[in-house]
């Protein structure tokens, strides 16, 4: 047999291999839903592991090493967590961040689930219209909307001139700005969408059978509610308040603008690490150590929320 025969044989032998494998290959992918589901996430697995847990876990491992002004010690250590345990300005900051986000949380759920339970019950007709005017604050950049509070509660801003020119005020407001106050009533506005929404789609979703069963039973209005319209919700209510409560807690451009000194938050203290004091190790503790707090914090509020609601249920 010649060379050039043997060869176009091996060829043709790889290529049915070839051939076996990707129709194997082909039956599994199209039996094994498991498999699909795995082919189709892959994309998306990527990004969240290249994006996210690389950087949570570089975070991880810098929380464990020290810094000495430009040198850095690789030496694994609890040193840094320490140090936040033994400073009062960290813990009194933190409790002041999940504080501040707790009230933003709250009011922000309770001035939202009106507007959602309107739309969701009493809004029959251009439905996509009032969407539309909720998400209408998002067309503007978030640096614009809280320069924008800013303005509103400034000492010279359209409080203090409007109260001035009606005569109520004979100086201008001091405690409007530059407080947590200020902090909190520019987040619940920022954030006002993101609670809005996840609570129209559950009470979109609530079978009104079950409210026309409730007042067949004898319900009135308010009983209904409470027993089968709020617990229905309460999906949609936990989803608003996790999605409003995390990021908030971590706010860093909110507080640094209407915030003032008493109303600044953790997310500054780590970029003051991170920046100023140069100190990376230091901030990477304080930055795993608030994710380590608000996911317990958030986890416990489930775990709550959902009792609660069985025993209204």
């Amino acid at each position: 047999m010649s060379g050039g025969a043997l060869a176009g044989d091996t060829a043709g032998a790889s290529a049915q291999t070839a051939d076996g494998w990707r129709s194997r290959w082909g039956r599994l992918y199209l039996q094994s839903e498991g498999i699909r589901g795995w082919c189709l996430s892959a994309p998306a697995l990527f990004v969240v592991i290249a994006a996210l847990a690389v950087p949570i876990g570089l975070l991880v491992l810098f929380s464990f090493w020290t810094q000495d002004y430009v040198d850095i010690d690789t030496t694994l250590t609890l040193n840094n967590y320490q140090t936040i345990a033994d400073r009062t300005i960290y813990l009194t900051v933190f409790a002041r961040s999940v504080g501040i986000s707790g009230l933003v949380t709250l009011l922000t759920v309770l001035l939202a689930y009106p507007l959602a339970y309107y739309v969701a019950f009493d809004v029959t007709r251009h439905k996509m219209v009032w969407l539309v005017l909720i998400t209408l604050p998002f067309w503007t950049s978030y640096l614009l909307r809280v320069f924008a509070w800013k303005i509103i509660l400034g000492y010279d801003g359209v409080i203090n001139s409007g109260l001035a020119w009606l005569g109520v005020i004979d100086e201008p407001l001091s405690f409007l700005l530059y407080n947590p106050f200020a902090v909190i009533l520019t987040l619940a506005h920022a954030w006002a969408a993101f609670a809005i929404l996840p609570i129209y789609v559950s009470l979109e979703k609530i079978d009104r059978s079950l409210l026309e069963a409730a007042t067949d039973l004898g319900d009135g209005p308010l009983r209904r509610f409470w027993r089968v319209t709020f617990p229905l919700s309460m999906p949609g209510v936990i989803a608003a308040a996790i999605v409003i409560f995390i990021p908030t807690v971590g706010d860093y451009v909110t507080p640094t603008l209407v915030g003032g000194p008493s109303g600044l938050m953790i997310a500054n203290l780590i970029q003051t690490q991170f920046s100023k004091a140069n100190d990376w190790p230091l901030g990477a503790a304080l930055s795993i150590a608030s994710m380590v707090t608000v996911t317990l914090i958030a986890c416990l509020f489930v775990w709550f929320s959902k009792r609660a609601t069985e025993k209204i249920a």
